[in-house]
């Protein structure tokens, strides 16, 4: 039974599909495309007409003989460029040598590059010699430098790192008015600090240490806006160090140059730093 019905449903469904395809309208006929006025047809290569091909083609009155004349004026102007290229071949070494163009302007020969080696004042080697005691060692040490060769020189100045800063007042007349005045910074809201009690600072207001220069100078500018004398001094002594850079030849001796100028010790430079930094000469 099952397989009856379903045999009775596919002779249902192919008599539907065969009714639709008889009873199926024609397809509508395609629209067809109307050009535009204002934009010009589209022409392949081969439809556009040379002017002189046309000419050509709608003028009879050329004839057989005008067509032989071309023809040998080709074949004659053909031989006439032979003879020409022969002769321009057995010319072509006293051309080149005389470097004549064609229009008769002169050409100069092409310029061949040859490497210049540079000179050897150029080739630089650049040093530091120091420290000096003062400019005036250091100014002793370029008149002595100078006639054994030196290009630059440029005088340079390295002060010393401090160990590190304090903010102080200065000593008062007694240790009653030291006291007062510790009173007075404590009351305008300073708690740290202290009255030094003895040694070259007695009775001097220490008002804490930093360990750079920027941390004491704002201390410091604190406490001269709270109408307090503070000031910031570094700790040991601020050396300042004089040395001389120098920039010379290949050929310098730099150990006589470290015993004319007195300096006890020479260190190298770098060369393009030294000159980009605008060493004196």
């Amino acid at each position: 039974m099952p397989a009856r019905a379903l045999v009775v449903l596919l002779l249902m469904l192919n008599f539907g599909v065969a009714t639709w395809w008889l009873l199926r309208p024609e397809p509508l006929p395609p629209t067809p495309w109307v050009q535009p006025a204002d934009v010009p047809r589209l022409q392949l290569l081969d439809e556009v007409v040379d002017p002189g091909q046309g000419t050509a083609a709608t003028d009879p009155g050329v004839d057989d003989a005008a067509a032989g004349g071309s023809a040998a004026a080709t074949r004659e102007s053909g031989v006439i460029a032979v003879a020409a290229a022969d002769a321009g071949t057995s010319d072509g070494d006293a051309g080149a040598q005389a470097g004549v163009a064609d229009g008769g302007a002169p050409v100069a020969p092409a310029a061949v590059p040859v490497a210049t080696p540079a000179p050897a004042a150029l080739v630089q080697r650049c040093m530091s010699l120091g420290p000096f005691a003062d400019a005036g060692s250091v100014a002793a040490a370029r008149a002595a430098l100078q006639p054994l060769g030196a290009q630059r020189m440029r005088a340079r100045d390295v002060v010393d790192a401090p160990r590190g800063w304090r903010v102080v007042i200065a000593p008062q007349a007694d240790r009653v008015a030291a006291d007062a005045l510790a009173a007075r910074i404590r009351a305008a809201g300073f708690d740290d600090l202290l009255v030094v009690p003895g040694g070259d600072d007695a009775n001097g207001i220490a008002l804490g240490r930093y360990g750079s220069e920027p941390a004491a100078r704002r201390r410091e500018a604190s406490l001269r806006a709270a109408g307090f004398p503070g000031q910031a001094q570094p700790l040991g002594d601020a050396r300042t160090r004089h040395w001389l850079d120098v920039a010379a030849g290949a050929g310098f001796d730099a150990a006589a140059a470290r015993d004319a100028s007195g300096a006890a010790r020479l260190n190298d430079l770098d060369c393009a730093t030294f000159v980009a930094d605008g060493g004196a000469g």
